[in-house]
């Protein structure tokens, strides 16, 4: 009865595969997206407390500290190690004269504590040369044309030369702006600025100690905003969330795949069982129960409900693998909380229509299949 009209077989599964494909597709751009309101966190992971302006709510909206915060960051019990983070907005010029706009970090002279855990080319050492920068990988694409040929490169910054030696692999920004990271002291003389020039301070706690105890501690003994890896990141994507119109527009695009997948599966599913109204009305007449044809119909919808979402997830999975090499969806990943959420609007959908196409299949009289 389910195949046997295949044109209605395969309506019911393109109306839940392309439901679940577009509400699966959405959800996890939109998560992968905002997340990225985090990425100067995640970029700097040996970094256990972030240390701010009190008027500081992420790593890109933030008010620069006086030198001294350091001091007073070390001093604080419990604190393992402290060191000073810039960043910072400049513009470059290439060797081609192309003008681009990038942010600007400076890490940790000794250390190099807040760059990325990863390189894609070079060595982190390659810093300690003179006027030497890293940039994001994603960056390289953006400024060159072929990336692999941005070592060696020299860029002209604020009027000083820098000298692009290394390419790591950072997790891109919300708005994919290419990133240099250097040392702190070369930052200060590529981004001159004000009196007050220091962003963060990054911190490590001591063994035995807890993040959200010392930075408790930072706060109440400093004056300044203290946060823990997790709080900070926390705060970089609710910066997203609360000041942009991404979750009404992506809402949007999930409630009307879920709309599509009741209309399409709806009538679809309606005309199938109106088809077969007389083999329902044959059932009744040897005695099959309503509860009985529930049951099957019930089945049906499950079959149907299993094929189609499982093709919808499938096709979200191809679709970040066809896409992976765009440095848009870089690092993009289905997170799995994701596929459930799917696979419970693909049960309510199935519900809902199922209910409303059965009501007149319980009404049939077992009569119908004479006429």
């Amino acid at each position: 009865m389910l195949t046997g009209d295949a044109q209605k077989f395969y309506g019911l599964l393109f109306g839940i595969g392309f439901s679940t494909l577009l509400i699966t597709q959405q959800m996890t751009i939109f998560i992968n997206l905002i997340e990225r309101g985090a990425s100067g966190v995640f970029n700097a992971p040996e970094a256990q407390v972030w240390v701010m302006d009190p008027v500081s709510r992420t790593t890109d909206v933030s008010f620069p500290m006086p030198a001294t915060a350091l001091d007073k960051v070390r001093s604080v019990e419990g604190v393992e190690w402290a060191v000073p983070h810039l960043r910072a907005a400049a513009n470059v010029r290439t060797k081609e004269g192309d003008l681009e706009g990038v942010a600007v970090i400076g890490v940790d002279d000794a250390t190099l504590i807040g760059l990325p855990k990863r390189m894609v080319a070079g060595d982190k050492t390659v810093l300690f040369a003179p006027d030497s920068v890293v940039i994001d990988d994603v960056g390289t694409t953006r400024l060159f044309s072929d990336g692999g040929q941005a070592l060696g490169e020299r860029l002209e910054l604020n009027d000083q030369r820098a000298v692009i030696r290394g390419i790591a692999d950072a997790i891109p920004s919300f708005t994919s702006q290419v990133v240099l990271y250097t040392r702190y002291s070369n930052a200060l003389n590529y981004v001159p600025g004000t009196r007050n020039r220091m962003t963060f301070v990054l911190a490590g706690v001591r063994e035995g100690e807890s993040p959200q105890a010392v930075a408790a501690r930072i706060e109440k003994e400093t004056g300044l905003k203290a946060q823990t890896h997790d709080e900070f990141a926390r705060a970089g994507i609710n910066f997203i969330i609360e000041n942009t119109g991404i979750p009404t527009n992506f809402g949007i695009t999930v409630f009307l795949g879920f709309v599509v997948g009741v209309a399409i599966v709806g009538l679809t599913f309606s005309l199938f069982l109106r088809d077969n109204i007389k083999q329902f009305g044959a059932l009744k007449a040897i005695g099959v129960t309503n509860g009985k044809i529930v049951q099957m119909v019930a089945v049906q919808a499950g079959l149907v409900g299993l094929i189609g979402y499982a093709l919808g997830v499938v096709g979200t999975v191809l679709f970040l693998k066809a896409f992976g090499g765009n440095p848009f969806f870089k690092g993009f990943y289905i997170p799995w909380q994701i596929p459930l959420i799917s696979l419970a609007a693909v049960v309510v959908i199935l519900a809902i229509t199922g209910f409303i196409a059965i009501r007149s299949v319980l009404k049939t009289e077992p009569a119908a299949v004479f006429r």
